[in-house]
């Protein structure tokens, strides 16, 4: 079915999920980016596993948007797309989005995400580290500036996911 849609519509963009009946998204990813290279293709899942997000790139989709994002975030996404331009969901952390060596954080920044890391909170880490809690918390700020994310839950994934030794 949306292959046929694809083949009679020729849109600029496509919006497709990873799971559907009949053909799944990252096959018909493949087939639409093989057939109709100019149509740019964006994932809309449920899955933020970094295999299914990855699978979608390899297949040629440039972005990739959570079903519980918001219908701002989903129309920011598609115009993005439709003008080449990757979009990926701020509660996607893909392996190329933010890599290790991109990062230049300072030593107590590096110390403090690692704490985040083990599930410490910001006055936990105050207490820890003999400063004020609201010191951890401007760190923790320019932490998700410099890193390009956006919420706790996100930096303490990042934290915990990367293993980093810091």
């Amino acid at each position: 079915m949306l292959l046929e849609l694809v083949k009679n519509k020729q849109p600029d963009v496509v919006v497709t999920d990873i799971r559907m009946p009949k053909c799944d998204g990252i096959a018909a990813t493949r087939v639409i980016k093989k057939d109709y290279s100019h149509i740019q293709v964006i994932a809309f899942s449920m899955f933020d596993q970094e295999e299914a997000i990855e699978q979608m790139r390899e297949a040629g989709a440039i972005g990739y948007i959570m079903k519980n994002s918001s219908l701002k975030k989903l129309i920011e996404g598609i115009k993005s797309v439709a003008k080449q331009i990757p979009f990926y969901d701020d509660a996607i952390i893909t392996k190329d989005s933010v890599t290790k060596e991109e990062i230049i954080l300072s030593s107590r920044e590096k110390e403090i995400l690692r704490l985040v890391g083990e599930g410490k909170t910001s006055q936990e880490i105050a207490d820890l580290l003999f400063v004020a809690k609201s010191t951890v918390d401007t760190h923790r700020k320019n932490i998700l500036k410099k890193m390009n994310i956006y919420g706790k839950t996100d930096l303490i994934r990042f934290a915990i996911e990367r293993k980093y030794d810091f």
